[in-house]
């Protein structure tokens, strides 16, 4: 491979997407493999996702958050029952640390999230989040404060949908979560995450093909900042909807090779939310960036089953045993890339 590539168009996008013979699978995830170690080696870069707060006054049809779950446990740590839940972390070897929270403008403000980036920054090298979105102000003053990177799931690039399962909220403003990403970048954040839930549009092919163009926007407009792009397919969680979209693991299998033809330099991001076979097989088509060992509730580390989780996870194994797992395909495992100075 010479390290050229010509970018997919966008109808070669959708037309990969579509159902495919078992030969042309196995063809797309071979290429999508040779070009995943073209551009990232044999490198499975781990971090942990913390849950801060579980508080929300959103109201979202798929999220174990929502705030009309009146009947769930809610619970926000303080920036000291932080360090120690990061701490444990640390001690299993994670050093990027994803905080998320439920949207909650008076108990997990930006002074909150400010002073919990700043108890972290001390210890823990490499500090994202994933919270509700903020102007571009707001993302410079966490970006002081010691974090370095933002994901915002867009959830749903259709319209319809959006607006359907946004039922109360900030949320609800489609524009305005859209363009987070940008407003982050200018605030002189490093790395930035995208994504949608997979399931909650009928067209599951159609928000795949959104997503691949926003990622694009975003390497042009934001091109100083890496980027990563995730596709959760949708969990059970409190008071949760069901599925519109049957996405089976061959179809994922296919959607993951895909992204890796659409975007070679873009990291691919697999959540626990998936099976401990198909993470371990996903790695070999074109995964970048994995969570392991991960709790969906705030304090979830140090104390589960304390508070409501967002959703449930399906690989329960512990980061040890994922990084064995790593091993074993012939990998290795980046617990750190980035120490600030």
């Amino acid at each position: 491979m010479n390290g050229t590539v010509t970018a997919l168009a966008l109808d070669e996008v959708a037309r990969l997407l579509e159902p495919v013979a078992h030969d042309e699978l196995e063809e797309l995830a071979q290429r999508a493999h040779r070009l995943t170690l073209h551009h990232f080696g044999r490198t499975i870069r781990f971090f942990a996702p913390m849950y801060v707060s579980n508080e929300c006054v959103t109201t979202c049809t798929y999220c174990g958050f929502a705030a009309t779950n009146t009947d769930i446990v809610r619970r926000t740590l303080s920036p000291a029952e932080a360090v120690d839940e990061a701490r444990l972390l640390l001690s299993r070897g994670f050093r990027h640390l994803l905080l998320v929270s439920g949207e909650h403008l008076r108990i997990v403000n930006r002074d909150y999230l400010c002073s919990v980036i700043e108890a972290l920054a001390p210890d823990v090298p490499s500090i994202s989040i994933e919270t509700q979105v903020w102007d571009t102000p707001t993302y410079g003053r966490l970006a002081a404060a010691g974090c370095e990177g933002v994901v915002v799931y867009q959830e749903t690039y259709d319209r319809s949908t959006y607006d359907a399962v946004h039922v109360k909220g900030k949320k609800r403003n489609f524009g305005w979560r859209l363009e987070a990403p940008e407003r982050a970048a200018a605030a002189g954040m490093r790395r930035l995450g995208i994504g949608v839930l997979l399931g909650l549009a009928p067209d599951w092919r159609a928000d795949v093909v959104a997503l691949v163009e926003h990622a694009r926007r975003l390497q042009k407009v934001a091109w100083r900042c890496e980027l990563t792009v995730s596709v959760p397919r949708l969990r059970p969680c409190a008071g949760g909807i069901e599925s519109r979209a049957v996405l089976s693991d061959r179809d994922f299998v296919q959607l993951i090779a895909v992204l890796r033809l659409a975007l070679p330099e873009v990291g691919l991001v697999l959540s626990t939310r998936e099976s401990p076979r198909l993470r371990d097989h996903l790695m070999r088509v074109g995964v970048t960036h994995m969570s392991a060992g991960s709790q969906t509730e705030p304090g979830g580390y140090l104390h589960p089953g304390d508070a409501e989780p967002q959703f449930e996870v399906e690989d329960h194994r512990s980061p040890v045993e994922v990084a064995a797992a790593v091993r074993r395909q012939g990998y290795e495992v980046v617990w750190k890339d980035w120490q600030r100075v």
